[in-house]
């Protein structure tokens, strides 16, 4: 490896990135309809409004200012920097970045394998960072396979989770697994704080991990509130895939005669599952306070995070707000940075 990797230190690091942000922030409305296009031909889930809600997000967050209060208390200087494998997943744009993020901005080298349902996004960003940075460039290696690794991060689903467990014991990693948000609701929620919970829930059309697939609400509350104040999110139905998925549910809970609700664009079903199936929102009463911190609990395993109105519940992020982690809310809880100072 070049000397001149070594020698490349944090502030230089954040510069890249905080210039990778000044770019995303710059995209002129030609090339980001030339993106969205070509995203969306690598995988049809990937449409131009959620493209554009991923490239603003990072957009946002890669300034110096957050980058800095994000890497203060580490420290990343490593004696010799380790070729860390990401295995990224695809269910949602750019879904990936954040850990090659880490892996750049920690010293290390990012032994990258792309998803197949997000590749065009993600080799649009590497090669931003290439057109930056010539020595970062260096410490990114696209691979198909991580037998070079000495480390690992892998994303994916709780069975490929088992095999990368059990593939990579002998080396440092973090596995991840399925996870889900959810939200808390108390009845004194306003319109517009139930209208945000929209984004919630419809963005990305609930494939990611901080999507909310289950709501908690009091015993007794009016589920019509909820539905009344998501009207404007029928545009769902636009998309084939998920109007298909739509069509699907409905049509089986009607043939088994299962109670539901149906907004007329998606539904809700009362269900103790966290997880629920693209178009349907399970809900669950509690009865108190008590209750519910309890269940919450014995959930937390498998809960990415947690929204409620203006975030009154314990831990929580406000209402509209699960789409918009900081570089700190790590996945499934997991200090990347900790573990990367740390290999």
């Amino acid at each position: 490896m070049p000397q001149r990797l070594q020698n490349m230190t944090v502030q230089k690091r954040i510069e890249v990135f905080h210039q990778l942000g000044s770019r995303l922030n710059s995209i002129d409305q030609d090339q980001l309809e030339e993106i969205c296009y070509s995203a969306g031909n690598g995988n049809s889930w990937f449409t131009a409004e959620s493209v554009s809600a991923a490239l603003s997000a990072w957009g946002k967050v890669l300034n110096e200012t957050q980058l800095i209060k994000w890497t203060a208390p580490y420290t990343l200087s490593p004696k010799k920097p380790m070729k860390v494998g990401l295995v990224m997943a695809g269910n949602i744009p750019l879904v990936g970045f954040h850990d090659l993020l880490s892996v750049l901005i920690a010293g290390h080298i990012a032994h990258v394998k792309l998803s197949s349902q997000d590749t065009y996004l993600m080799q649009f960003m590497i090669n931003e960072i290439k057109s930056i940075s010539e020595e970062m460039g260096q410490q990114i290696v696209l691979v198909e396979r991580m037998n070079d690794a000495d480390a690992i991060i892998a994303t994916g689903s709780d069975n490929s989770a088992r095999y990368f467990k059990h593939y990579f014991a002998s080396k440092p990693h973090i596995i991840r697994q399925n996870r889900t948000a959810i939200a808390v609701l108390n009845g004194e929620e306003t319109k517009e704080e139930l209208k945000a919970f929209g984004d919630d829930y419809f963005q990305y059309f609930g494939l990611g991990c901080r999507n909310v697939s289950k709501v908690y609400v009091p015993k007794g509350y009016e589920l019509p509130r909820l539905i009344d104040a998501l009207l404007g999110y029928e545009k769902v139905l636009d998309h084939h895939k998920y109007r298909n998925n739509y069509d699907y549910n409905k049509s089986i809970y009607l043939v088994n005669k299962e109670p539901h609700l149906d907004s007329g664009f998606f539904l809700m079903r009362e269900s103790e599952e966290l997880v629920s199936p693209i178009s349907v929102l399970f809900y669950e009463y509690y009865n108190s306070p008590a209750e519910l911190d309890l269940v919450l609990a014995t959930n937390s395993e498998k809960i990415q995070c947690v929204v409620s109105a203006n975030a009154w519940y314990e831990g929580s992020l406000p209402l509209g707000k699960a789409q918009n982690p900081e570089h700190w809310d790590y996945a499934d809880g997991v200090d990347t940075l900790e573990f990367l100072s740390g290999i």
